[in-house]
């Protein structure tokens, strides 16, 4: 179903009400589930969501959920962990900006996760629509797909045994899936700064018109990417103003540096977009030298054929008494005339430099 159809289905309802939004669906749903009790770690698929409960006695559990288009999975899961209907609501809505709420005893977190692919042989950005809800003992991951994400390196960290992550609060884990979503953002960056200096050489090299529509694409790239990571740089900021049990002094420091690393995305992406507006001057400029350039030899072949029509114009008149006209060497001597003419005009223009 298209994602303006979904998203009309969503008009007229009541809130809390569940509807998915979106229109990228995966093979299945997926329950992934990582418990870590006094250092260990067990890793585990659930075929029903009752063997979650006893993880919650102790320790910390993370819940990754791919495929919120399976709206009942999201539910059950949600609800098994207590968290708030409209959390529920804004998890499987696409279209729900980057935010940060508090709801009591648990907090939810809306994020974009962006990755670098390709579509139909072109450079395309790819979004997908994650939440990610801390509460007490427990994190909540729900995407639109499994693969591809950028979470790997957190499973990586949790499978070793000397990471921080077996020894560290929920809080912590959150913080670290934050982190691996802001660092997919400078990757995503890296690879628009490639492209511009890539499209940039282009101009400079040879003159395409496909180029324009290019440079416009990467523009509305970038416009997207800002629209994207700067209601996150505030979601942010809410949290480290929250005075919330769920965030711990020590974990503090690091969403401080998360937040930190959302500004110089954001600062990055200005930086980027007025890099992008002056490949467009670039090109607009070439065009207008180019333009320049044929104007300039069109006006200096007129200009040398201004003083031949004239020639030519003085002996076509046909009076009687012209004496040319009769002479037998007249016609050659016209041609030399005009030959002439035209050598001197283009030696002076060449002499200064106008040709």
């Amino acid at each position: 179903m298209p994602k303006r159809r979904r998203s009309a289905l969503k008009r007229g309802l009541a809130p809390g009400t569940v509807v998915y939004t979106g229109h990228r669906e995966a093979d299945q749903v997926k329950v992934h589930a990582f418990h870590v009790f006094q250092g260990a770690l067990r890793e585990f698929e659930p075929s029903d969501l009752a063997e979650l409960a006893p993880c919650r006695v102790g320790g910390v559990l993370w819940v990754d959920v791919s495929g919120i288009h399976h709206v009942d999975t999201v539910e059950a899961v949600c609800r098994a962990f207590g968290v708030h209907p409209l959390a529920v609501e804004d998890i499987c809505s696409v279209e729900t900006r980057p935010k940060a709420e508090e709801y009591g005893d648990h907090l939810y977190l809306v994020v974009k996760m962006l990755l670098v692919g390709q579509e139909e042989g072109r450079r395309v950005v790819q979004n997908e629509h994650t939440s990610i809800v801390l509460g007490n003992g427990f994190v909540l991951t729900f995407q639109e797909q499994h693969q591809g994400d950028v979470f790997e390196g957190v499973r990586k960290r949790l499978r070793d045994g000397k990471s921080r992550l077996r020894t560290s609060g929920a809080d912590f884990l959150a913080y670290s899936l934050i982190d691996a979503i802001v660092d997919g953002y400078f990757a995503v960056l890296e690879s628009a700064g490639e492209h511009a200096e890539h499209l940039e050489d282009e101009l400079l090299s040879r003159d395409r018109e496909a180029l324009l529509e290019e440079i416009y694409l990467l523009r509305r790239e970038l416009l997207y990417l800002r629209k994207q990571v700067w209601p996150l740089r505030d979601g942010l900021q809410q949290l480290l103003r929250a005075d919330s049990a769920l965030i711990s002094a020590g974990v503090r420091p690091f969403l401080r540096d998360v937040h930190d690393h959302t500004v110089q995305v954001v600062e990055s992406i200005e930086l980027y977009r007025d890099m992008v507006l002056g490949l467009v001057d670039l090109h607009m400029t070439h065009v207008s030298n180019r333009m320049n350039e044929v104007m300039k030899l069109l006006t200096l072949i007129s200009t040398v054929f201004i003083p031949l029509t004239f020639i030519v114009g003085v002996y076509g008149m046909n009076f009687d008494n012209m004496p040319e006209l009769h002479w037998r060497w007249g016609y050659l001597a016209v041609w030399g005339l005009l030959a002439v003419t035209a050598g001197v005009m283009a030696l002076w223009f060449r002499r200064r430099q106008w040709l």
